[in-house]
Order: C-alpha cells, then structure tokens, then sequence
C-alpha cells in the first residue's frame, strides 16, 4: 500500500509531499510515492517515465484537458537559525490556515489538488490527462514535458490544459517568453601598473550596463491582458588576477517579452538595443511566449466556472511556464492554481490553506461528472 492517501484533502496531501524533497534532478522519491498512489485506482491508466508519472481516463468523452504540475522544487533553504524549510509547518488548521515549506505555494500545492482530483474523480464529464513532470525549475532543456511531448505525443491530444503554478486562484492568461544572451567584451591583457598598455574589457562592458539602466520596458496589451517586459542584467564574469588588466568580460542579460513577439523578434530586439556597442553576443537560452487565449469557448467557460463569485479578473502571468509548449502543440491552456507566486523560491514560502481547498472545489465542479 502506497505512504500516500489520496482521499485525504488536497490541503493534507499538500504538508505529505512536501515533506518528500524533491529538489530539481532528484525527483525519485517523490515520482515513486506518486506513481504507487495512483496504481491504486482501476479508472486511471498510469505511465512512468523517468521521473515523470503520467495517469489518464479513458472514458469516450467528448472533451479531454490536461492537468499539469511539476514535481521539483527549488533547493531547501536554511534560515539563520539553521531550520531547513522541510518537513513543512502547519500553522492554524487544515481548512485555513498556513503551511509552511520549500515547496508549499510552487508548486506542490497545485500538484496535490492533481492528485486528489485523479484519485477521487472516477466518472469526470470530461476525459482528463494528469501530467506529473520532473526538472521544471531549471534550464528549459532539462524540463521534461518537452521530453515528454516528443517521446509520447498521443498522451498530449486534448482540447484544453490547466498548468496549477501559483496565482492565488486568479486564471493567469500566457505567459511572457524568456531569452537569455551573453555578451562577451574583448580587450588586452597588461599589468594593471602599466595599465595604458592594455585595454581593459570590464571598463567595456560599462556602456551596456548604462543602457540597461536607462531601459524602458514596454507594456503591452494583447487580447485584453497587459503584459510588462524586462531586460536585465543577471550576471556578469570578468578578470584574471588582482594585478592584470583583464582582457574578457561576459554579461548575461535577460529578456522577458510579451506575447506578441516571436522568438525571433526577441533576438533582433536584443541585438538592436546593443548593436553599436563592440559586443559578441550569443543567445544561450530561449522558450516563446504565449498568448493568453481567454476568448476560446474552453477557455472561457473555465474562466466563468473557477472565477464566479470571486474577487479580481483574469490577468496576464508574469513570468515563463509551460503554457507555452502546450500552445505550441495547439492546445490552448491557462495557469490556474492555489498559492501566491510572489512567495515562490523564497525561505519562507508558504501557501494559505483556504486556496488549496477552494481550487480542488472549484476544479471538481468544472470537471463536471457524468453521473
């Protein structure tokens, strides 16, 4: 019998996986305690890959939707009392209050409103994919739901999908796409005594670092939602030694765009911004944005489902998630789930109870049943 009960509530299901680490790449245990729980209900056909559990019905509905989460966390944090933000921490009670812990809002919350929903939901209106994946919170090309929809495309036909990242039960529309380059400055080597006799390619990297600070992002609506972009600085190497004029200097910066560019028109507008500097610039990693959608009938009435009688409208997600593979394969999707995005990654993340059960709720309800 599997450690993990399924008819329990999403919010105690929560405080049980996140107390099973599962920092990216080390996802096993978790992927294991998933993957034995759900082997327990004959309506659920269940695939392992890697460490990524998959489960379905099958039940000849006329509609099918995708629900997805991601397994990993980032790393467990230690405060300055040498506390580890796992095993997690209730605080109040189980309908309303908080628990604390890596993990808690980012998203294992979600996954545990997944869960329940596959455990419990027998006879669904509609047919529904559950999709539990490993290596989210790293490099795109680690993240295995790419793998996954490449390797095993028939378990990705569907006719709508819900990512449950964090966004405090407000439907997020898309997502902005992210681009990271590198760019490299060259100089030349001399001891920093003789420093004329060199060209010092930190001093270089200067010009570009004022322009990043004299950058005004766009904001930009598309289908009725604002999205905000971003181009930043988020790392930058350079020197040789304490004596030595160094003779390279790399900048990384990062580009958050709206959905109304493509990847390619990212790129331009990065090599635009810095095209007169004397710069190499390589693009080291890219995912494309995605559009919000909310107009499609599915998407729509999800809307109308999970959102009635709740304060606060459809906004637009901040940020990149894998509502973009999910438009790429023409299926549109939407992120909706319990937690507050803002206390992701954080030592002290948290998610507030009363959203875990109000989603599984509001879940049920729109997954409908036939019975």
């Amino acid at each position: 019998m599997s450690d993990l009960d399924l008819t329990q509530s999403a919010a105690r299901v929560t405080a049980a996986i996140v107390d099973i680490e599962s920092e990216s790449g080390s996802e096993k245990a978790l992927a294991d305690v998933v993957e034995e729980a759900l082997r327990q209900y004959p309506h659920l056909e269940v695939l392992r890959d890697g460490d990524s559990v998959l489960a379905r019905t099958g039940l000849g509905r006329a509609e099918r939707v995708i629900l997805a989460g991601h397994l990993d966390t980032v790393p467990i944090a230690v405060d300055s009392t040498g506390r580890r933000n796992v095993p997690s921490l209730l605080e109040g009670d189980w309908e309303t209050g908080t628990l604390h812990g890596c993990g808690t809002s980012d998203m294992k919350a979600g996954v545990a409103v997944q869960l329940v929903l596959a455990a419990t939901l027998a006879d669904p209106g509609r047919d529904v994919t559950y999709v539990f994946y490993e290596c989210e919170e790293v490099e795109a090309e680690r993240n295995s739901l790419g793998r996954l929809i490449r390797t095993r495309p028939e378990w990705f036909a569907a006719d709508f999908a819900v990512l449950l990242e964090p966004s405090n039960n407000i439907v997020e529309g898309g997502c902005q796409g992210t681009m990271r380059a590198r760019l490299t400055f060259r100089g030349a080597r001399s001891h920093s005594a003789r420093s004329w006799l060199g060209d010092n390619a930190i001093h270089k990297a200067g010009a570009a670092l004022r322009r990043l600070a004299e950058y005004q992002p766009r904001r930009v609506e598309v289908e009725g939602l604002e999205f905000r972009e971003g181009l930043n600085a988020v790392g930058i190497t350079g020197g040789v030694a304490g004596n030595v004029i160094p003779d390279e200097c790399s900048l990384v910066v990062n580009f958050r765009f709206a959905p109304d560019r493509s990847q390619a028109d990212a790129e331009r507008h990065v090599r635009e911004v810095f095209a007169d500097l004397d710069a190499e610039i390589v693009v080291t990693d890219s995912a494309p944005a995605a559009r919000p959608g909310l107009h499609l009938p599915l998407a729509a009435e999800f809307v109308s489902a999970v959102m009635a009688g709740m304060p606060g409208e459809p906004t637009a997600k901040f940020g990149w998630t894998d509502v973009a593979r999910f438009a790429e394969l023409g299926v549109p999707g939407v992120n909706y789930g319990p937690g507050d995005g803002s206390l992701a990654h954080k030592p002290d993340e948290s998610v507030d109870l009363g959203q875990v059960v109000r989603c599984a709720e509001r879940m049920r309800s729109w997954l409908g049943s036939a019975s």
